[in-house]
């Protein structure tokens, strides 16, 4: 053969050999070529187990979703290009064979809002916001709307709420309604929503499981009814996740739980010092034996683990007192993200929930005084010291 035809295929294309490596390797292959044309053709039917093409299914991908699915206790997953994307798809899975209508959490991420309002609704989809809180209000909605879904967050974001999700779960399924549920600040370790009747959990993996700040990526774990529905509609639009971000998260879970409970550990140290400070008018941390919701609390969440997530509103602050704050920090990261092994904070007024509006705001209980502080696995004692110099 010629240098030029040497040059494109040698080395390309080897069989593993049987020693299997014990990380899982980084496979780039858009494609993969069969022992024959019967067997592609088996493939691409779903009648035999392998693979085609990169976008319905590939090696390093399908290693973070068996992992990600055992530790949800779902039937299967799929990892997607970002946690929005994951939501997105996920919302699409539940409401593929069901009315398409909406019962959303009132306090949730700004983004899901206008996931829901900007994108969902002018597809005629209808949505429709509740205070996931009140039991209540929750069943009268869902009983007079009928609707395909309900959507949560297990831990709400930036208030911290904790959902009653077995509760809601049974009220939905009922009214034949899907319950996809995000579980983001929760964690697997915390909470696993298909196990209290939920359907859909989905994941920013961004966040606490793959946890260093270097991977953008979503990842969505369903129970049997929906499994191929999800996959369907992943091999038709294709939002799925790159390999190398697969393997970082992968690597980044083995030591979620870890960093999980370190994390935990730090948040209660620092809702504790907070609710001391003077100059701290309100801290919101579920661990709280005050929290409005002690009650789920205790019944959802294994004794001591909490979350890492802290939000605390400063006494008197307005907008720009709260960028003068956050602008002293020496350690603590003003980063727009959560879950990294460093502690973060932002601002939700202007990041978060930016984009929300000053109507709808008001009704979550966000104020231009609160901040939102996740905690990393730091020694606590500097995180407090940082916080004590920048609080002056």
């Amino acid at each position: 053969m010629k240098i030029q035809t040497v040059a494109v295929h040698a080395g390309e294309r080897k069989k593993p050999a049987r020693q299997i490596p014990v990380s899982t390797p980084i496979h780039t292959g858009a494609s993969f070529v069969a022992e024959s044309m019967n067997e592609l053709d088996r493939i691409f039917g779903d009648e035999e187990k392998g693979y085609a093409y990169s976008r319905f299914a590939s090696p390093t991908n399908e290693a973070l979703e068996e992992q990600v699915t055992a530790l949800e206790g779902g039937h299967g997953a799929l990892a997607c290009a970002s946690g929005m994307a994951a939501l997105q798809i996920g919302l699409l899975a539940a409401l593929m064979d069901r009315r398409k209508s909406v019962v959303s959490a009132q306090a949730i991420y700004g983004a899901t809002v206008k996931l829901l309002m900007e994108v969902l609704e002018p597809f005629g989809i209808a949505v429709r916001f509740v205070d996931a809180n009140d039991l209540a209000a929750v069943e009268a909605v869902i009983r007079e709307e009928r609707p395909g879904c309900v959507l949560l967050e297990t831990i709400s974001n930036p208030l911290l709420r904790v959902t009653p999700v077995d509760r809601i779960a049974a009220v939905a399924r009922e009214a034949g309604a899907a319950v996809l549920v995000d579980n983001t600040f929760a964690t697997p370790l915390l909470l696993r929503p298909l196990e209290l009747g939920a359907q859909i959990s989905v994941h920013s993996a961004t966040k606490y499981l793959a946890g260093h700040g270097d991977v953008l990526g979503g990842i969505v774990i369903t129970d049997k009814a929906h499994f191929e529905t999800l996959r369907k509609l992943s091999r038709i639009y294709g939002p799925v996740l790159g390999p190398f971000e697969c393997y970082l998260t992968l690597r980044g879970v083995k030591t979620f739980p870890l960093r999980m409970e370190r994390q935990c550990r730090n948040a209660a140290t620092l809702a504790e010092w907070l609710g001391r400070h003077p100059k701290v008018e309100k801290v919101y941390y579920p661990g709280d034996a005050a929290h409005p919701d002690a009650e789920h609390v205790k019944r959802l969440l294994p004794e001591g683990l909490y979350g890492g997530m802290v939000s605390f509103e400063v006494g008197g602050a307005a907008k720009q007192d709260i960028f003068d704050f956050m602008d002293r920090l020496k350690l603590i990261v003003r980063g727009t993200s959560l879950g990294d092994v460093h502690t973060l904070m932002l601002h939700p007024w202007i990041s978060s929930h930016r984009d929300v509006s000053p109507r709808h705001k008001e009704r979550m209980g966000i104020r231009e005084n609160l901040v939102r502080m996740s905690v990393g696995i730091e020694a606590a004692e500097d995180i407090i010291a940082d916080l004590e110099q920048a609080l002056q």
